[in-house]
Parts: C-alpha cells; sequence; structure tokens
C-alpha cells in the first residue's frame, strides 16, 4: 500500500471489501442452503437424485446465462446500484424458498436467486478496479473472493444448526432476511468512485501504474469486441474447470459425506467446514503470491497465470486419491487440499481481471469469464446425479471433475498470454508488437 494514501482513501478502500466480503459470505450461504438440507428436502419433497441434481443446476444455469448482460449493466450503472439490487432480489428468493410446496416452485425460486446474485463477483472485481491502483488489486482480490469460501465454511455449521432448530424452511427464511439487512446498507453506505469529489493526490495515487484514462462508456461493439481475443478465451475455459470442481463439492459433499462415508448429518455439518477453511487460506494466498511475483519481476499476466494453472492441476491431483481412499479421514485430508488448490486457482483468475482491461471493461470481463464457468459449472450437479444414482457411487464423478480441472489447466496456460488491447497494464513493448 501506498504510504501517501490519505485516510480518507484507504477507509473509502476497506469499507468496500469490507461490504464486499459480508455480501460474498451470505452469497455463498444462501447458495448453500439447499445442499446442506439435501437430504431432507429430499424425503420431504420425495425426489430421487437426478431430480435434485436439475435443483441445484437451476441455480447455476441462471447464473451463468445472467452473467453476460449484468456485466455490461454493471460497467454502465456502476456497483452500487446494480449489487444492492441483486443482492435484495436474490435474498427475497432465499426467503420465499422457505414456502414453496412443489418441485416446479423451487426451481423457479432457485433461478431467481442464481439472477440476483449474477452482479456479485463482477462487481466485486470493477469496484476494486476503481477504488485501487494497479498494483494493490491483488491482496483486495483475493480477500473479497475469499467470501467464496468462507461462506461455505461457516454455512455447513450455521445451516445445520438453523435446520436442526427450526426445521429447512425456516432456515430459508432467516438466510433471507439476513440478506435484505446487508444489501440496504450497502446501498447506503457504498458510492461509486465517479459519485465521489477526490482531490489530485487521491486521484494521482488510485491511477499510479495505468495509462490515461478512458471515461467513455462501454458499447456494445467494445463488449463484443472482447470475444476477439484469445485471453478472453482461455480466462473462460480455464474458468470452467474451476467452477466445475467448485460447484461439484459445493452442491454434493454434503450428501457424498453422509452416503459414501456414512456420516451423520450433525457430523457431516462440521465435518464440510473443514475444507473450506483451506480452501479460504487458498483463496487469501492467491492475492499476496500475485502480488508478489508481479513485485519480482513477473509480467502483470504471468503473475496471475501461474497460480491459476498450479491451482486446477493441484485440485485435480488431490481430487483423484480422495475417490479412491478407504479411508475417511484420509478422503478429507485429500479434499481439503483440493479445495486449497482449486480456491487458489479461483481467486487467482479474478485477480486476472482486474488488470486484464481498462478498469470500464472489468465488469464486463468479470462476467464473461463468470458465465463460462458457471454454464459448465452448472452441469456439475446434474452430472453428478445421473453418474451416483447410475453406479450408487461418487468415484466417477470425482474423476471426471479432476479430468475437466486438467483440460481447462491447458487451455488458459496455451490461450493467457498478454493483456487485451487497450488494457491499463499493457506494456509500451505490448502495445507496439
Amino acid at each position: 500500500m501506498s504510504a501517501g494514501k490519505s485516510p480518507r482513501l484507504r477507509r473509502i478502500q476497506w469499507v468496500a471489501v469490507a461490504f464486499l466480503t459480508a455480501a460474498g459470505i451470505i452469497n455463498y450461504v444462501d447458495r448453500s442452503a439447499l445442499s446442506i438440507a439435501n437430504t431432507a428436502i429430499r424425503e420431504e419433497m420425495s425426489l430421487s437424485p437426478a431430480q435434485m441434481g436439475w435443483l441445484l443446476s437451476a441455480f447455476s444455469l441462471a447464473y451463468a446465462f445472467s452473467q453476460l448482460p449484468v456485466g455490461a449493466l454493471l460497467d454502465r450503472f456502476g456497483s452500487r446500484i446494480m449489487l444492492g439490487a441483486g443482492m435484495f432480489f436474490w435474498s427475497l428468493a432465499q426467503l420465499v424458498s422457505g414456502f414453496v410446496t412443489s418441485f416446479q416452485q423451487f426451481v423457479v425460486a432457485r433461478a431467481v436467486l442464481g439472477l440476483g446474485e449474477a452482479p456479485q463477483f463482477p462487481a466485486g472485481a470493477k469496484t476494486v478496479s476503481e477504488w485501487f491502483s494497479v498494483r494493490e488489486r491483488g491482496t483486495p482480490t483475493g480477500i473479497f473472493v475469499a467470501s467464496s469460501c468462507i461462506g461455505p465454511c461457516i454455512a455447513p455449521p450455521l445451516l445445520t444448526a438453523l435446520m436442526l432448530l427450526f426445521g429447512w424452511r425456516w432456515m430459508f427464511v432467516l438466510t433471507g432476511l439476513a440478506g435484505i439487512i446487508v444489501a440496504v446498507g450497502w446501498y447506503l453506505v457504498y458510492r461509486n468512485r465517479g459519485e465521489v469529489a477526490l482531490d489530485p493526490a487521491e486521484i494521482a495515487h488510485l491511477d499510479e501504474g495505468a495509462t490515461p484514462g478512458d471515461t467513455r462508456s462501454m458499447t456494445f461493439a467494445e463488449w463484443r469486441g472482447l470475444f476477439a481475443h484469445a485471453t478472453t478465451w482461455g480466462m473462460i475455459l480455464g474458468f470452467m474447470g474451476v467452477i466445475y470442481m467448485v460447484w461439484l463439492y459445493l452442491t454434493w459433499l454434503p450428501s457424498y459425506l453422509e452416503h459414501e462415508r456414512g456420516l451423520s448429518v450433525a457430523r457431516t455439518g462440521w465435518v464440510v467446514a473443514i475444507p473450506y477453511i483451506f480452501g479460504t487460506l487458498g483463496m487469501l494466498c492467491a492475492g499476496q503470491v500475485a502480488d508478489r511475483l508481479l513485485a519480482r519481476g513477473l509480467s502483470i499476466v504471468n503473475s496471475r497465470k501461474w497460480p491459476v494453472c498450479i491451482g486446477l492441476l493441484g485440485g485435480a491431483a488431490f481430487t483423484v486419491p480422495a475417490a479412491y481412499t478407504p479411508s475417511v479421514t484420509l478422503a478429507v485430508v485429500y479434499i481439503c487440499l483440493a479445495m486449497f488448490f482449486i480456491n487458489l486457482a479461483s481467486a487467482a483468475a479474478w485477480t486476472m481481471v482486474s488488470v486484464a482491461v481498462p478498469k470500464r471493461q472489468v465488469a464486463s470481463l468479470g462476467s464473461i469469464q463468470n458465465f463460462g464457468g458457471y454454464f459448465a459449472g452448472s452441469f456439475a450437479p446434474v452430472i453428478t446425479g445421473y453418474i451416483v444414482e447410475a453406479t450408487g457411487s461418487y468415484v466417477n464423478a470425482l474423476l471426471a471433475a479432476a479430468l475437466v480441472a486438467v483440460v481447462a489447466a491447458a487451455a488458459y496456460l496455451l490461450l493467457v498470454r498478454k493483456p487485451l488491447e487497450g488494457s491499463e497494464t499493457l506494456s509500451l513493448k505490448e502495445r507496439l508488437a
């Protein structure tokens, strides 16, 4: 951090990060609720594993396809309105989920949850790009993206306790109310950079290391042009592997521990939290690693690229023995290590978003990356459900996820080579090439 940063700017930065982290935690607690109550809901509503797979995927499919318009809307209207409205509507959908009476109603509620949650991480990337200089974006990105592990970490014991005390329906209602409160707080407290009168020293600090800013509004032609770059496609394909594996564990890990490893519901609620502690460490390490690699002379792209590739390969490497070991303890250990690496890759991928394009395009690129990730991730619950129904085991589902991660790492390695044309971080040599 710059020693010359004003106290006001420092306060704005970390209040924003604190809200983004809190929103991200609630985001993942809400999307985790269905997997925590998997067994109870299946029994009460008489759902098969394949039906539960489709119910779990209803969220991710809606989330994936809503990424494409939401990024452009974020770049046009800013994070304050888009994240505030998204958080309010996803929390309302979470609350309503406690009152569903049929499979079809539940599918609709989960789809609305996905639509509402869509702005969360592109908004975070945009907020960091507006309020942090290029050289300091890795750490705040790692912190707010770590919410995607902190949420699933606290969700199992918290949601299991709520479910055992009040039933799964009130579990949905109470978590929905919490999100509405945070949504109102974000809208009242946060301001987009353009809404704050900054002094010259603060502007100089924020723009340090960047080329002269372009304040034009994002156009559809520019949004469409992002798809013309190999780097964009590498980011999409790489994030497909990240989210496929993340979503596999997020949606099926509680059921896996109960049915494959024989743990009780109460014990599962605590054991599921352990891998997410390691995932949180991976997230927090990613930002630090990216910033330190950059400081040691690696290019802005390579300082983000190598943690993504290593994380994907590490996640795959530890998922394979988790599938085969007969020991419950070793299975949990391997899953913990897999979660560390796959979340290292996830956070590093988001640090790439904040430096690969100009600030006014960050949300658009982030949403495109997120679309690819969750389009692939939406198939993880369905494929897993069918495999479990057909084989009675999770082994082949875990092996399939490991293969997806390896292919994604290869795509990221080969295609992500330089920032997109017009990026603030594109070097003079790269501009002249």
